[in-house]
Formats: structure tokens, sequence, C-alpha cells
């Protein structure tokens, strides 16, 4: 298949569709939204299908083999928020709180957008490594940790940033990936044999609906973007491309096929709007949402899943040739 091609299977798929009617709901101002318990039962349903699924991939894989991947993506979780921040102060102009709860954002992942882009390569029929689920769950907060750290905040309300880093480690969405993880690990694909039903077979239809009300999340966030300048904008949209080029490349230089390198590539391009802003909240409470929530959820995540995707496979197309 060609580049457009693919950008076209992806532009046409039912989660990016369903994204997009999310969103043109939004648009027309229509009452269409999940109920907030059903969408919360649907993101602990999701982290956890990932995680029993990658969970279930691991035990089929050597532990040496997962040596390199895990250093290049800690790798990519110091060097992102670390240039992130440096752009966001020196070129954007941005207050060292605003930058540090940006760079958390981008240094992190978007477990949602790693779906997408397993659904990408599934339907294209490219493999890719059994770890990348593992590689995805320790990515959620190394990165968010560094951002702190480089913010110059230690504490807040006498609170160590240890008590911040455990509130990350403790949220429903790491809980569930590791979680997850282990007990696919423990029962592999045939314990797992049981509950394919629910967790495999029923997993793109309900991921759908998840999208569907994300779509109607963005667009109704999409707004607030004007009021923050159009820096932030060109930065939602430039920084997943450049930080695709360290994913892509640390994933080569680990040695990954190259449907790891797009999977990596995509987790580095992505950013975080569920974990990051709970320990962003925490930590930095003067940090302006308005910036970080509007960059992560209303720009940068639909540009991933519509041409981001695409693009971060047509990228590790030319490196592996």
């Amino acid at each position: 298949m060609t580049s457009l091609q693919l950008a076209a299977a992806n532009l046409f798929s039912p989660m990016t569709l369903c994204f997009v009617l999310g969103g043109f709901a939004a648009l027309i101002r229509s009452d269409l939204r999940l109920p907030e318990p059903v969408f919360t039962a649907l993101s602990i349903y999701l982290m956890l299908a990932i995680g029993l699924k990658g969970g279930a991939d691991l035990a089929t894989v050597s532990p040496a083999t997962m040596a390199l991947p895990i250093l290049a993506a800690l790798t990519l979780c110091i060097v992102i928020p670390l240039w992130c921040h440096a752009a966001l102060r020196r070129l954007v102009g941005l207050a060292p709180r605003d930058a540090a709860a940006l760079a958390a954002h981008y240094g992190s992942v978007s477990a949602v957008t790693f779906l997408a882009v397993l659904s990408y390569l599934d339907a294209i029929g490219m493999r890719y490594e059994p770890t990348v689920t593992a590689l995805l769950a320790l990515m959620e907060a190394p990165a968010i940790v560094v951002a702190l750290l480089l913010a110059g905040r230690g504490q807040k309300d006498g609170q160590a940033l240890g008590a911040v880093l455990a509130r990350i480690l403790s949220s429903k969405s790491i809980v569930l990936l590791f979680g997850g993880l282990i007990i696919g690990l423990v029962v592999g694909h045939q314990g797992l044999a049981p509950v394919k039903p629910l967790f495999g077979d029923l997993f793109r239809g309900l991921l759908c609906l998840f999208l569907l009300d994300l779509g109607r999340q963005a667009m109704e966030r999409a707004e607030a973007w004007r009021e923050n300048g159009p820096a932030i904008a060109v930065f939602a949209i430039v920084a997943p491309v450049l930080n695709a080029v360290l994913g892509v490349t640390a994933a080569w230089l680990a040695g990954m096929s190259q449907g790891g390198a797009v999977v990596m590539a995509t987790l580095a391009a992505s950013a975080s709007y569920i974990v990051a802003p709970a320990a962003v909240r925490m930590a930095l409470p003067d940090a302006n949402p308005g910036l970080y929530l509007t960059a992560a959820l209303a720009l940068t995540f639909p540009f991933n899943l519509i041409l981001g995707i695409p693009l971060y496979a047509a990228m590790a197309r030319m490196l592996y040739g």
C-alpha cells in the first residue's frame, strides 16, 4: 500500500470516523454525549483489556529481548520533556509552571492513541513486538516526574514529590495496565480464552463508543486555543512529529521491528490527557489547564489519530527501507 492509501485507510476506519462524528455532534451543539459513569466504565475496560492482551503476549517473549526497547523508551521519557520544556520557555515564552505542565503531557503517553496505532497496524497486516504494551505502561509516569523536577517545585502544601509520584502510580490507568499485564502474563492466551468474547471480540466496538465521546470533548475544547495564541497550536502539531522522529530512531537503534518502530514513534508523539492532567493539577495547581488540556486533547490527539499515524508509518518505512 502507498502512503496515501495507508492514510486513507486510517482516515476511514470506524474508530476515526466515530471520533469525527463526536466532534461534529459538538459542533452542531447536539445533546449527544455518553453519561459520565459509562465513559468511566469504558476507560476502565479499555485499560484492563490492553493490559490483559499485553501480558498474554509477554508470556511468549524472552525477558532478554525487552532490555533495549525498555532502555529506548525510558530515554525518550527523559529527552522529550527536556526539549519540550526548553522550547516552550525560550521560543513560546511560557511561564516555568506552564512549560513544565505541557512538557509533562507530551513526555507521557496516550493509551487511546496507542490503541489506534495497534488497530492501524492490524488492519494493514504489519507485525509488531508483543512487548509494546509493557512499553506503554512504563512510559506513563517517568516524564511527568522529569517535568515536575524541571518546574523547580518538589512540594505543594508540605507534600513531597514522592507523594505526587505515589499518586501517579496509584492512578487507575497505571494500576489497570500493570495489573492486566500481570494477570495476562500469569494465565497466558489459553487462560484468557474464556473471556475473549468480552476483552477481544467486543474491544474495537467499545473503543468506537469511547472515541465518539472523545471527539465531542475535543471539539468542545478546540475553541480555547484561540485564547492561548497560535504558538501553542503550532507546538501541538510540530512537537508530535519531532517526537515521532525521536521514537522511530530509538526503536531502530534498539533493534525493534518496523511495526514496533511505528508503535514507538506513536507513543513518543502522543500526549497524555488522563494521567498527566491529574498529576499536574495536584503538583502544579497554578499551571493553566486551558493550555495543556487544549493542546493535548483538542489538537495533538486528533492530529495523531487522523494524520499522524500514517505519517509515522511512512517514517518507519523510509528508515527501514
